[in-house]
């Protein structure tokens, strides 16, 4: 008998017959012998909706308002789900987030939890009962309810099994696993059996979509295993697990694009001690994430500062910039939004040379211009024109000998 976590995302929950389906694969779970903890997103849409309704009742709805009505969304689910398990004979139970004891900040509309009591959900678990818990939020220590943001359900899950300390964290999606890169972007794709943490870290942070970060984080942190898996097929998805577990690993196991960045540089910026910092720190006090930093030398005691951001922050740190720049005796600041991230990921490449001059020699083959480069232990990132991204996507997946067999 296992401890089992079972997230199912909005598309899994899109209406009552697929609601109706997750209950029938939660109940065969239950009839294994496993105890079971879902935890649900709400309905595909059913965010948006709430937010668009919030606007038309006020032009910047406030906070903590917008957290209890978003937090509808899980609940409905969470209901309906134990609504039919218990109509197939099953004792089961749905919970909130608070009654699940899942404390947070009191940042609203993107809390990070603190602690997870979970005392109540291990009662109900030692009874035999499935409990259905409601995602995406929690409460503060003033009692307020709080949500974690996009993706925040996945959080839920993994941070669940880590206070349970559950024998397998399974997220069910609408894709069978994760992939060598996007078979959006490139057909010869192909789903791995097994990924690291640090890897899947990484690949969440350049834009792959399977898995929200803070989960991951999670899961290395508290080393539990993440089965991400398909909703709509019985197939075994892919195991995120420790870098020591004895997996095969590949020099590169994937490719990712990035299309949500931005590039900000500021020109003749004094090579002086403290000039970052000032660059840097109202951009932080903004809570923008900076990325990729490159600082070019100039003749004469100048220097240019070039580094990217989201690009849904990218109009606020021009602002910001610009600000700074006059500060600082810059000569001026430059912005482009048409760039994109290409990057490759792999532990492997910690005991390989030549992984970089592999990447810029396929990029070169294809006259693909690199802007930026920025590496880690296990990733290499270039920042390119974006026209050039899903190409570059390919020509490096094929480079490192990731398509798959034909």
């Amino acid at each position: 008998m296992a401890l089992v976590v079972q997230k199912f995302g909005g598309t899994s929950v899109g209406n009552i017959d697929r609601i109706r389906r997750v209950a029938e694969r939660v109940a065969k779970t239950r009839d294994q012998g496993n105890d079971v903890v879902v935890i649900l997103s709400a309905m595909a849409g059913v965010t948006d909706g709430l937010i668009e309704l919030a606007q038309k009742a006020a032009a910047e709805p406030d906070k903590r308002e917008l957290d209890v009505l978003l937090a509808t969304g899980e609940q409905t689910t969470a209901a309906l789900l134990a609504i039919i398990l218990k109509s197939m004979g099953h004792k089961a139970q749905s919970m909130l987030g608070h009654q699940a004891e899942v404390v947070t900040d009191s940042d609203f509309g993107n809390a990070r939890i603190l602690e997870i009591g979970a005392q109540r959900l291990r009662q109900l678990v030692a009874k035999k009962t499935i409990v259905v818990v409601a995602g995406f939020q929690g409460y503060d220590i003033k009692g307020n309810i709080t949500t974690l943001g996009r993706g925040g359900s996945d959080t839920s899950a993994v941070a669940v099994a880590a206070a349970l300390k559950a024998d397998v964290c399974e997220i069910f999606t609408d894709v069978d696993g994760v992939y060598t890169a996007d078979p959006n972007i490139c057909p010869k794709a192909r789903k791995l059996k097994t990924i690291t943490y640090d890897e899947m870290l990484n690949m969440a942070s350049l834009g792959a979509k399977v898995l929200q970060i803070r989960s991951v984080g999670f899961a290395k942190k508290y080393n539990i295993p993440v089965h991400v898996r398909s909703s709509f097929n019985e197939e075994e998805g892919t195991m995120v697990v420790n870098e020591d577990s004895g997996m095969e690993q590949l020099v590169v196991s994937s490719v990712t694009l990035d299309k949500k960045q931005a590039r900000v540089t500021l020109t003749k910026v004094p090579d002086q001690p403290g000039i970052a910092a000032k660059i840097f720190f109202p951009i932080s006090e903004e809570g923008i994430v900076v990325d990729m930093i490159i600082q070019n030398t100039r003749k004469g005691g100048k220097t240019d500062v070039t580094f990217t951001v989201p690009k849904g922050d990218f109009k606020r740190t021009l602002e910001i910039a610009k600000k700074t720049a006059a500060q600082v005796a810059a000569e001026e600041v430059l912005g482009d939004t048409n760039i994109a991230m290409v990057s490759v990921v792999g532990v492997g490449m910690k005991n390989h040379a030549g992984v970089a001059s592999v990447m810029f020699n396929t990029l070169a083959r294809e006259n693909i211009n690199i802007i930026m480069i920025g590496t880690s232990e296990i990733r290499i990132s270039c920042v390119i024109e974006e026209k050039y991204g899903e190409l570059a996507v390919r020509v490096l997946h094929t480079a490192f000998g990731l398509d798959a067999e034909e």
